[in-house]
């Protein structure tokens, strides 16, 4: 099977995400990602803009400490408090890939996440490529 961005026939296309997402390599499954400061500070209290802003910022940590970029991202699964926070999501996640393929995505809107100044959570599965 190639590898690349997977869209089956029949199903609706989306311009922000992909059905699927074919690599090569070894599975990895970072801890949902939040607004959360290297102390554990939250950043951009009651801003969507500049959590959505901070939770890449962390991913993007995990994957350069990974050694890998955007590129590996097959799959995330997105926490937030409301419908109206896709927006703000969506930029980030835009920005973030700018340049590659968008993984498989799901939208969940939740009643509340671990720490009650959170208003989204990203979690995220990469492949690593093999060596």
């Amino acid at each position: 099977m190639p590898t690349g961005p997977f869209n089956a026939t029949g199903l609706k296309r989306q311009s922000y995400y992909n059905h699927a997402v074919v690599r090569v390599g070894q599975p990895v499954f970072l801890t949902g990602q939040v607004a959360w400061d290297a102390e554990g500070e939250v950043l951009g209290k009651g801003d969507i803009e500049a959590q959505a802003q901070q939770i890449w910022a962390n991913i993007g940590l995990a994957l350069a400490d990974l050694g890998v970029g955007p590129e590996a991202v097959v799959k995330l699964t997105t926490y937030a408090l409301s419908r109206e926070s896709i927006p703000a999501l969506h930029r980030a996640r835009a920005a973030f890939f700018a340049g590659c393929d968008l993984p498989a995505s799901t939208f969940v809107v939740v009643a509340g996440l671990a720490d009650p100044l959170l208003l989204a959570e990203i979690d995220v599965t990469l492949i690593l490529p093999l060596d």
